[in-house]
């Protein structure tokens, strides 16, 4: 199991992306294609659903982020299949929204849910009512670069930690040093790991410093993706957790944009990882959040394969201001200057000019 800072619906995460774009340039054909809705799944039986819900409890039990919690779930689940509470449910997808529910009427969390492993890996099109600032406008990982004038202006819709987006945020930037603010959109931004914030926070920090903690419940495997290093660095803590600072050390070999103001863009959908960097902005005085409060999907984790065909996203860890023990999990990192997320980067650029910058 690979853990990530993911987003709240995690079937919005991990995506080629056709579902989500615009289809009308595409051929004709493709257009057909994508238009055929897809087969309904076969019919779930009593043995299927016992294996899942068991499947499901003992992991809720084994790894959830809080063990009480934890607990709470497995026995809920249990108690529910031996009264019959699901016997009746042959539909895959309404069994894998009534287990959520049931779990969320438990302990709300702005990551769990069972579904299909198939709808991990679909990424649907946000709801009607999201303003188009906060859409995804292209595939995963960084959607655009370019300079506004001498502002920097860098817009995710995940952290994906590939190459393209980690890199190509980081050489936008160097090739851009000189500019006068920096402006990171996280309007879209529905979640991922930690590794596009290492490589351009950096240029961003002028001293080594701690942003924020990170307790993974002990014993669990992360897959390697929270492994000790310079960047995450190991605190006291309690016997049941594994307590890590995420710490950025300062580039030596370009710090023009350390001086800069910058400027980050958030939406009621940035959520998971970017509110990680939202957190770690606002508690350090980097940077300037400007746009809405944030979706409040706090505890990190990662999907784990249940059955044949159904998977669960569940919670390892939780990250939280180390100074104040605050998290923002059903709550959101809420904005220094709050505006409409369509209203959010024009703010920022009039900050900016304020500032000293020119976003012509």
């Amino acid at each position: 199991m690979r853990h990530l800072l993911l987003a709240a619906s995690a079937a919005l995460l991990v995506a080629t992306g056709a579902a989500a774009q615009d289809t009308s340039t595409l051929p004709p054909l493709m257009q057909a294609l994508l238009a055929i809705p897809p087969s309904p799944p076969p019919a779930m039986d009593a043995a299927e659903r016992a294996r899942v819900i068991e499947k499901l409890a003992y992991e809720l039990d084994q790894i959830f982020v809080f063990p009480e919690v934890g607990a709470r779930y497995a026995a809920m689940l249990r108690a529910n299949q031996a009264a019959g509470a699901y016997d009746q449910l042959t539909d895959p997808v309404a069994f894998g929204d009534k287990v959520t529910a049931d779990l969320q009427a438990v302990s709300p969390d702005g990551h769990l849910r069972l579904a299909l492993e198939s709808a991990f890996q679909t990424r649907r099109p946000p709801p009607a009512d999201v303003p188009m600032s906060a859409r995804p406008s292209g595939p995963p990982g960084l959607e655009e670069t370019r300079m506004i004038g001498d502002v920097a202006y860098l817009r995710f819709n995940q952290f994906t930690g590939e190459p393209a987006s980690v890199q190509g945020a980081r050489s936008f930037l160097l090739a851009h040093a000189d500019a006068r603010a920096v402006i990171i959109d996280a309007r879209p931004h529905r979640g991922g790991g930690l590794d596009e914030m290492n490589a351009i926070l950096p240029l961003l920090y002028a001293r080594t410093t701690h942003l924020v903690r990170m307790e993974t419940r002990a014993g669990v495997d992360d897959g390697g993706t929270l492994e000790e290093g310079p960047t995450l660095v190991r605190q006291p803590s309690a016997s049941t957790v594994v307590a890590q600072d995420h710490v950025v050390i300062p580039d030596t070999t370009e710090t023009r944009l350390q001086k800069v103001p910058v400027y980050y863009l958030t939406s009621r959908r940035s959520a998971s990882a970017a509110e990680h960097l939202a957190l770690a902005f606002k508690r350090t005085h980097r940077a300037t959040l400007v746009g809405e409060t944030t979706r409040g999907a706090g505890h990190y984790g990662g999907t784990i394969n249940l059955d044949t065909r159904f998977a669960a996203f569940i919670p390892i860890g939780r990250t939280y201001d180390q100074d104040t023990g605050w998290d923002w999990e059903g709550k959101g990192v809420t904005p220094d200057v709050a505006v409409p997320t369509d209203q959010a980067l024009d703010e920022a650029l009039k900050l900016a000019k304020a500032a000293g910058a020119h976003p012509n």
